[in-house]
């Protein structure tokens, strides 16, 4: 098609992102209709993208390649697989839900008119880092993807630094200092991981003298192209340090709980349910891809190192004082599951881990989002603070409730048909390694019941009294969103047909095929 609707796509919310900001100050509430129109527009681009994909076609569709910077090789060429097409939808999905979430988080503060706090700013970063994150799940030019990779982290440092959560229990000052520790440790962290990334990308283009997708499998094919050992670890070690980063994987992982913790909620929900999908996306996208004989050397250290984050994450969620805290640790041992479908290295696992993406950025957003509206009405953080919830707000309880059970994959619900292909990817390939993650499902029982039980029932709390339900904006954002849960829970084909055949190109780039049973013969 001559239409390019990948770069729509991506381009409308960065329209949207200056159109917003634009806006008089004045006029909050018109600034925030613009950046929901914009947000839904995107996602018809988005779902027109879903409908013109073939499943059955070639490994990239919809592609665009222009000349960018030539004296250095580098492209803009876009193309989507089934991978990329499943995210990029997941993006363009939770956006206007973390737009509608957040309507009110910017607004000036009315008991202190001095913290004005520009509303305009606040929607135009979330639909600049939506631009981002929406091409970088697209983009087939691995300096293109770098430069996203890293721009993102501009809007997300402004987000989490400037507009904290104000239920906060310490004074405004202490409030802005841990803001703003979070917001430089997000960024330090990323940067060091972008800037070993950038000498990889450096180092594949002497090797390769291209930085196109395209051109470097072609190169492989007809074998004009190949690297030493040596050198393809190397580069393999710089490209998933920084996906490990942004992903976050153990021991890297430091940043997330902070972020998480200090950010708005609709803010959290950017990070973990679409940011850091860019990591765990670009494992799958490069370091197989790119480098298939250096992944394999990595997978035993690898699959430790998720098994770590599964087990080591839900450990320090089960310990955990802090309602949003608790949730961007069960986001540690979750990326832990889907690392580990990825380097099983079996259809089952990988098929798994993309399901793992999705359902994982619909489950975690319900349940911050829910647990925001939470924390909102009652102004803190602290599960000891709540008390018998589900007597005065029961809507607000069921739909926590129904999080919490997608959190732990509950059959039914989608985020457990992910966690099974994974755990049925990786028993095939590692039996051991199988058997140590469904700790982390234990775990995962035991820090959301306990979280439900100790906010939701028992005695009501004096200050939980008069608690309001949910109201209208914010059942339009979960009940949609609880609504896909149970139906891909239900009914996952939708999502399997499209991932499918881009996990099987993955299988074939580093030459791996599915274990096969081991059956005894008929006597």
């Amino acid at each position: 098609m001559s239409f390019p609707l990948l770069t729509a796509t991506a381009a409308l919310p960065a329209i949207g992102a200056v159109a917003t900001a634009a806006v008089p100050a004045a006029r909050r509430t018109a600034a925030k209709w613009l950046a929901l129109a914009f947000s839904l527009g995107t996602l018809v681009l988005a779902g027109i993208a879903l409908a013109r994909f073939e499943p059955g076609g070639s490994r990239y569709q919809l592609t665009e390649s222009h000349a960018w910077i030539k004296d250095f090789g580098v492209r803009y060429e876009l193309g989507v697989d089934g991978i990329g097409l499943a995210l990029m939808a997941l993006t363009a999905l939770l956006i206007p839900f973390v737009i509608l979430a957040g309507w009110h988080d910017a607004d000036p503060l009315e008991t202190n008119s001095s913290r004005w706090r520009p509303t305009q700013g606040f929607f135009a970063l979330i639909l600049m880092v939506e631009a981002m994150v929406v091409l970088s799940f697209v983009a087939t030019d691995v300096f293109l993807f770098y430069i996203l990779f890293e721009a993102m982290l501009i809007p997300m440092y402004f987000l989490i630094g400037g507009f904290g959560d104000r239920a906060h229990s310490g004074s405004d000052e202490n409030a802005a200092a841990q803001r703003s520790y979070a917001a430089v440790k997000f960024l330090l962290y990323n940067l060091v991981g972008g800037l070993i990334m950038l000498a990889a990308v450096i180092g594949l283009y002497v090797v390769a003298g291209t930085f196109s997708l395209s051109e470097i499998a072609a190169a492989r094919a007809d074998g004009s192209l190949t690297m030493a050992t040596s050198t393809e670890r190397w580069l393999f070690l710089g490209f998933f340090f920084a996906f490990a980063v942004k992903a976050p994987l153990w021991p890297l992982h430091t940043w997330l709980p902070n972020a998480m913790g200090e950010a708005t909620t609709p803010v959290a929900v950017l990070i973990t349910a679409v940011v850091d999908k860019v990591g765990t996306f670009a494992m799958l996208r490069f370091c197989l891809q790119l480098f298939p004989e250096a992944s394999k050397w990595a997978t035993p250290v690898v699959l430790v190192l998720a098994l770590i984050s599964i087990i080591y994450g839900a450990l320090l969620a089960v310990g955990q004082r802090d309602i949003k805290r608790l949730i961007a640790y069960a986001s540690i041992s979750h990326f832990g599951f889907i690392i580990l479908g990825i380097f099983a290295m079996t259809s089952q696992g990988q098929s798994g881990a993309t399901l793992y993406m999705v359902n994982h950025g619909i489950s975690t957003a319900a349940l911050m989002l829910v647990a925001g509206f939470l924390i909102t009405r009652r102004g803190s953080r602290l599960i000891a603070d709540y008390g018998g919830v589900q007597k005065v707000a029961p809507v607000l309880a069921g739909t926590f409730l129904i999080g919490g059970l997608a959190t732990l994959s509950l059959p039914g619900l989608a985020p457990f048909v992910s966690e099974f292909l994974v755990l049925v990817g990786a028993f095939a390939a590692y039996p051991a390694v199988g058997i140590i993650a469904t700790t982390g499902i234990v775990l995962a029982a035991i820090y959301v019941l306990v979280l439900y039980q100790r906010t939701m029932t028992g005695p009501v709390k004096a200050e939980v009294q008069g608690m309001a339900d949910l109201k209208v904006r914010e059942l339009v954002v979960v009940v949609p969103l609880i609504a896909l849960l149970i139906f891909l829970g239900v009914y996952p084909k939708p999502l399997t047909e499209i991932v499918n055949p881009a996990v099987q190109h993955t299988m074939s780039d580093v030459q791996k095929k599915d274990p096969q049973p081991e059956v005894e013969a008929a006597k």
